[in-house]
């Protein structure tokens, strides 16, 4: 049955170990964001070596399970001499994962630029740098803003998954303390009520920025 007093002993605990999970989400997304603009970039470029290399990185990323992935960072890549620390491997694996989903949120924001922008930056003789800066992307992006909180609200709900690095975050310290204390319930329900209280509120937020861009 249900402890109170485990329940409030072991919150302080808890909350301690979800900084670790938001600073991971965080630090991934902003990974995400800018390799996925990396990506759209490269797909979209002239170069076709470099075009058919950021497709293929696009399909294989997405087509392998993000578990695999991190794996590979976490236990392969130290046999190379790269050893990385969970929290390093984590945000890298989930960054790099969802930078490929990103990269479609821009592009589809990017190709709803109607083709009357692109003719008037070449007729001002806009560089190619200036036109992207100065035209497409001021245009493309705040569009996609809410997609791109929605998959920031996705990254923080898989970040269990790096506990499988040994990342100790939010799911892996309700592990050790159940483990400690044969008492999963209180821990486990904490930690679920933390997800639905943090996912619930950044998912309205998302919305009021949906109305705010007077995207509704």
């Amino acid at each position: 049955m249900w402890n109170w007093e485990y329940a409030i002993k072991i919150l302080p605990e808890i909350l301690k170990a979800l900084k670790i999970t938001i600073s991971a989400t965080f630090v991934a997304f902003v990974v995400a964001l800018v390799v996925g603009l990396m990506l759209t970039l490269a797909r979209r470029s002239n170069f076709k070596p470099l075009s058919l290399f950021a497709g293929g990185f696009v399909g294989f990323v997405r087509s392998t399970p993000l578990l695999v992935q991190l794996y590979f960072i976490f236990y392969v890549l130290p046999e190379y001499g790269l050893s990385l620390t969970p929290f390093v491997a984590g945000v890298i694996g989930l960054g790099l994962h969802y930078s490929t989903y990103l990269a479609e949120v821009y592009r589809g924001g990017i190709e709803s630029i109607p083709p009357g922008q692109w003719e008037a930056a070449k007729a001002l003789n806009f560089s190619t740098l200036n036109t992207w800066k100065k035209i497409i992307l001021p245009q493309s992006i705040p569009p996609v803003i809410p997609v791109m909180g929605n998959y920031l609200i996705t990254m923080f709900k898989e970040t269990p998954i790096l506990s499988a690095i040994t990342l100790v975050e939010i799911m892996q310290t309700a592990k050790m303390l159940g483990s400690h204390s044969f008492r999963y319930l209180e821990a486990f329900t904490i930690v679920g009520v933390l997800f639905l209280v943090l996912s619930y509120s950044s998912s309205l937020m998302v919305r009021r920025l949906e109305v705010r861009l007077n995207l509704r």
